[in-house]
């Protein structure tokens, strides 16, 4: 039988969690926050005064999550803290499709080995983020002792890679209607463009109604979390709830759907890019300060806007932070604290030591004292980062330092580094470099083991002998 769980039934592998605070008060939280752009039914307030499974998908067109991902994971994580359970969907069945919602063209064919290495890899990294969520929280709020457990991240390929074409007709299609699928702003966007829209994504907004009908039917979720691009796919989810449970009159129906607004910042740019980069969760692709840096250049008229999204610092406390960052504005106070907060959230305590170390070194100025940090403190603080390289002692004292900055990647060039040493720009440990065929001697080593080599005001580089 193809529906073997019945309607509002939960299997043992959803766990369920006491709450730290009421069930219903997650609505308001959410409000307040600025997460809530729409809501489908005006109910939903009221069903969440007691537990309520949610779910929310995530799209594994990439190895790792990135910021973009955090407004919907840091709303499942306020309804987790709250007692609500949650379910993070990976889409491992549909992103072998690819969603055209707020794209103007059709995606490349997936690659079907690509997206499953992406699933794995996003359900570790999903996991993390609960796990340094949970501890950021047990930091800012009272009572999250009990919270220990992880969520149960699922993909879809459970559910569709068995789900013949037949079965999927006879199931879903025949409760579709292909003028409401056309009215789609997705669909009705695609059909007046150029390109037009392959049958392949015209489907794409059943696929995933399915997804919402069978954790309803197997898990009893009742609400669904989208961007606000997936209005259209998650109403479709409640019309065929609706649909194939037909004994529920409207009144009755429990399921629901929240879309959160799809965060622009005050100059039109999407967020979380950052030069046309998205600025990743995984350290391996996003170092640690990076990630800080991308914070602590959020714009004055966005800083209390991603306060308020991205940490769980009380809105009494937001508002103070900002009555003394606009008393005194270019200190950057607030983001400062924003960057502390969401690196905290992300990388934990060490994170953001090691993300305030570099950003006191790599912005320090040229003449300013670097050993006044030790060499230890700087290894530390640059460990995982590009910047810092190790490599043999015997290198750092018989290569010329134009040369090292060439190769380890502080410039593009032994050409560009000797332009630079000769208009005393290139500096070792905030010394200028006094001439192209300077070498370094042990004593310029920090502690004997490490030099920092710097090229204008901002590009630094760590090299540390291996072995220390």
């Amino acid at each position: 039988m193809l529906f073997q769980f019945p309607l509002g039934r939960a299997v043992r592998s959803i766990r369920h969690i006491p709450p730290i605070r009421s069930f219903s008060n997650v609505f308001h939280e959410l409000s307040s926050r600025g997460f809530i752009q729409q809501v489908t039914r005006y109910k939903l307030e009221n069903a969440l005064r007691s537990r309520q499974v949610i779910y929310c998908g995530v799209d594994p067109t990439a190895s790792s999550l990135h910021i973009g991902n955090l407004v919907p994971l840091m709303c499942l994580l306020h309804f987790q803290l709250h007692g609500h359970t949650i379910i993070p969907l990976i889409g491992g069945a549909t992103g072998l499709v690819g969603d055209p919602s707020g794209r103007k063209t059709e995606r490349g064919p997936a690659n079907v080995a690509q997206i499953k290495r992406n699933v794995g890899l996003l359900s570790e990294n999903i996991r993390s983020f609960f796990r340094s969520g949970l501890l950021y929280a047990k930091s800012r709020l009272p009572s999250t002792s009990d919270i220990t457990s992880d969520p149960e991240v699922k993909s879809n390929l459970e559910w569709h890679q068995n789900f013949t074409m037949l079965e999927f007709l006879r199931v879903v299609g025949v409760h579709t209607r292909v003028n409401t699928m056309l009215n789609k702003e997705s669909v009705r966007t695609r059909l007046d463009s150029s390109a037009g829209i392959s049958f392949t994504e015209f489907t794409y907004q059943l696929l995933q109604a399915y997804d919402f009908y069978h954790l309803h039917s197997a898990f009893g979720c009742t609400v669904q979390i989208g961007g606000s691009d997936q209005w259209g796919n998650i109403v479709a989810g409640l019309e065929l709830i609706n649909r194939l449970n037909p004994s529920k009159s409207s009144e009755d129906q429990k399921a629901f759907g929240i879309t959160t607004h799809l965060l622009t910042s005050a100059s039109g740019e999407k967020f979380g890019k950052s030069a046309g980069n998205a600025i990743w969760l995984d350290p391996k692709l996003t170092s640690v300060f990076d990630f800080y840096q991308y914070f602590l250049k959020v714009e004055d008229a966005d800083v209390e806007k991603y306060m308020k999204i991205f940490t769980f610092l009380p809105l009494s406390e937001i508002q103070m932070v900002m009555k003394v960052h606009k008393s005194e504005p270019d200190k950057r106070t607030a983001q400062r604290r924003l960057a502390a907060e969401v690196t905290e959230l992300i990388h934990g305590a060490p994170g953001v030591l090691s993300a305030e170390t570099m950003s006191k070194t790599v912005f320090r100025h040229p003449n300013s004292r670097t050993h006044t940090l030790d060499a230890q403190t700087l290894i530390d603080a640059f460990r995982g980062d590009p910047r810092m390289t190790l490599c043999e002692d015997t290198e750092l004292i018989s290569v010329p330092v134009v040369k090292l900055a060439s190769k380890y990647g502080l410039v593009s060039s032994t050409s560009a580094a000797r332009q630079l040493a000769q208009s005393k720009g290139l500096y070792f440990n905030d010394q200028v470099v006094p001439d192209i065929q300077f070498t370094l001697h042990k004593s310029h080593l920090l502690d004997g083991r490490a030099v920092m080599i710097r090229a204008g005001k901002d590009k630094v580089i760590l090299l540390a002998a291996a072995g220390n």
